[in-house]
Order: structure tokens, then C-alpha cells, then sequence
């Protein structure tokens, strides 16, 4: 058994409580079971602010781009267009969802430590008026950057497109206004920041939009219409569900709440990121993307110097109780570390007292 934490953008460090509620086996069919379910969809509008007259909550079996395919597959039909804005490796999966599917697409495409700039957007807005669709990932945990939601769902209004956000890290550790930005689509997993485990995905869909998906998935397991009037009946998913995972789930919903909701735990977040990224500066680890792009979620830092041998590192820390991530990049040395998940300040200071120590016998 390890005692290590993860210091990754997900699967993350849990607490206990959540741990505990996987060790009781549940039936699929049974009421107490789907009423969790039919619990967690209404919790889950009530973080996006969304009212249940307009939105639903749709759970998908599998990881998060399960849950993003879903959308595409059924939300995007032949008659669209897709824009897809990408800085990192998810949004670029997406495009590679829109080949796999056959969508008509386009792709704008910025460097992986820039934002996409409002004016080049407006632009292909207003040059291409077969685009119906924009998906974006919000924030990228390639780099940790933060992509500006509200102006591209203000575009996304001013243009009457249907908007898709990929806020897989970033929803429940971020405030998200998903009815007040007019988002049609938003996804996320249950291993990020609701701090559950692995085993499904959830789309807050508008249901004008969902609605008029029906017949348009190319996917069975994937269709996110009847994914949403099975599981609209009463709690019951349309395939065997990962029940222990939704029990673990509901408990974690229930630990946010008790922290003070998705506010409380962005700020803890933010403390958590703030002190990373300036006690690492401090010891000569800079972080790849500026400050005021950075997100409250995952740091990727560039290697300190030629010498640095990440496995080395990696193992280092490991053995004193924490595991980092490799970076993602390809023409930069890079590595990361995440802070969400049941991470406080003293493990982020604990984390480099470990680092500087490294970094100290490595440089004798």
C-alpha cells in the first residue's frame, strides 16, 4: 500500500470518507442507488448555477473524454460546423474526436503559453457564417493556462453559435456561471476538482440544445440524448454503471459543500498555487506560463538547468511522499505539478523543503 499524494490534476489525493464509501457494494436497479444518482445531478446544476427548467445533468460511463466525445458526437451533426479552439494537448483532442467522427470542423489554433486573442476569433466569426459550434478546453492541464470563457462565450452570444466548454480541470475548483455565459455544453469528470475517483464524466447540458440532439450520435455507448432520457426516467443508467465510483462521488459533493462550495475550494486552490509557484521561483524553478495566464489548478515548470534528470527527481520526491507529473510539451523541458485534490498548505510547503533540498545536493 503506498503513502504517497498526488500532486496531479487527476486522478488526485482523496480524502478517506471518499475512499470509505467504495468499500459497500450497490445494485444498479435498486431505488437507494439511483436516487444517489438522481442527488448528484441536481447537486451538479446547482454548482453551475443552472435552473432545471433550462438544464440537465447527464452522467457518461468511462474518463472524461468519454464524456467529451459524447458531445461531439452528439451535439455537432453533418449539417454543422465546428470551430475548435486549441492551445494544448486536449483541445488538439478534440480534433482529432472531429476526425475520428467525420464533423466538419476548423481549428484555431494559438502556441501552447497564449490565450486565444478576441480579435482573430471575431474575425473567422464573421468570415465564416457556416459555423454553428465552438468548443474550447478551459483550462488546459498541458501547460496549467487558463483560456478566457467569458469572452469566448460572449462571442459565442453575440454570433448565436452553441458553445462547448471542456472545463474537465477546472469545474468545482473554479466558479463557472454556466447559465449566466449562455455555455450549452459544459463537461467535466468526477476525478477532478469535486475530488471523487475515476470511473465517469458529466455533461450540464441546455435542453433546448440537448433536445434536438436525438438521432444525431454516431455511437451507441456515446449517445448523450439517450444517455439523458434513460437516465431522466428515475436515476437509472443505461448501461451497467460504476456504482462504487458514483457513491465515492456523492460523498465528495457532499465534503465540497462542507468546505463552503466551489468558492472556498477555489481559494484554497489559489493559495495552494500562489505558494508553489513563488517558493519555486524562489529556489530557481520557473513556471512556464506567465502569472496572469496561470490557473489555480496544475503548474508546468521548466527544467532548472542542462543536469536536471527528471527520473532522478521524480524518484526523489516520490520516496518522500508526494508524486508529480512529466510534462506534455514537446520543444521545451518541462515538468508539473498539480495542487488540487485534498492538498493544503503545509503539503505544498513540505513539497519544496523536498525540492530545495534536491536541488541543493544537486548543485554540490
Amino acid at each position: 500500500m503506498n503513502s504517497y499524494k498526488l500532486l496531479t490534476p487527476g486522478p488526485l489525493t482523496t480524502t478517506s470518507a471518499v475512499k470509505k464509501e467504495m468499500l459497500s457494494d450497490r445494485c444498479t436497479w435498486d431505488d437507494d442507488y439511483k436516487s444517489i444518482t438522481q442527488k448528484i445531478r441536481s447537486q451538479l446544476l446547482a454548482f453551475a448555477g443552472a435552473d432545471p427548467q433550462e438544464y440537465t445533468a447527464v452522467l457518461m460511463q468511462g474518463s472524461g473524454t468519454f464524456a467529451v466525445e459524447s458531445v461531439m458526437t452528439s451535439a455537432v451533426s453533418d449539417e454543422d460546423k465546428l470551430l475548435i479552439v486549441t492551445n494544448g494537448a486536449y483541445g488538439e483532442r478534440i480534433v482529432q474526436m472531429a476526425d475520428y467522427i467525420g464533423l466538419n470542423y476548423i481549428e484555431y489554433r494559438v502556441s501552447y503559453d497564449e490565450q486565444p486573442e478576441e480579435t482573430e476569433l471575431r474575425a473567422l466569426l464573421a468570415a465564416d457564417g457556416d459555423i454553428t459550434h465552438i468548443a474550447m478546453v478551459h483550462c488546459e492541464t498541458t501547460t496549467g493556462i487558463l483560456n478566457p470563457i467569458d469572452m469566448v462565450a460572449g462571442l459565442s452570444r453575440e454570433y448565436e453559435k452553441t458553445l462547448i466548454i471542456d472545463a474537465m480541470s477546472s469545474f468545482g475548483g473554479i466558479e463557472i456561471d454556466v447559465a449566466g455565459l449562455g455555455i450549452d455544453y459544459l463537461i467535466s469528470s468526477a476525478n477532478k476538482c469535486i475530488q471523487g475517483v475515476p470511473g465517469f464524466g458529466f455533461v450540464i447540458a441546455k435542453l433546448k440544445k440537448l433536445k434536438a440532439c436525438q438521432g444525431v450520435a454516431r455511437s451507441l455507448s456515446l449517445d448523450l440524448y439517450d444517455q439523458w432520457k434513460g437516465m431522466d426516467k428515475d436515476g437509472k443508467w443505461r448501461f451497467t454503471s460504476p456504482t462504487h465510483v458514483v457513491a465515492a462521488f456523492s460523498k465528495a459533493i457532499d465534503e465540497l459543500i462542507e468546505e463552503g462550495g466551489v468558492s472556498a475550494r477555489h481559494e484554497r486552490y489559489s493559495q495552494n498555487n500562489r505558494l508553489l509557484r513563488h517558493r519555486l521561483a524562489d529556489i530557481g524553478i520557473q513556471a512556464y506560463v506567465s502569472e496572469e495566464k496561470q490557473s489555480p489548478i496544475i503548474t508546468t515548470f521548466l527544467y532548472p538547468d542542462d543536469r536536471f534528470n527528471f527520473g532522478e527527481f521524480y524518484t526523489y520526491v516520490k520516496q518522500r511522499g508526494y508524486v508529480i507529473y512529466p510534462g506534455k510539451l514537446t520543444d521545451v523541458d518541462t515538468f508539473r505539478i498539480g495542487n488540487i485534490g485534498e492538498i493544503y498548505q503545509e503539503d505544498i510547503e513540505q513539497l519544496c523543503d523536498i525540492i530545495s533540498d534536491y536541488m541543493g545536493g544537486m548543485r554540490q
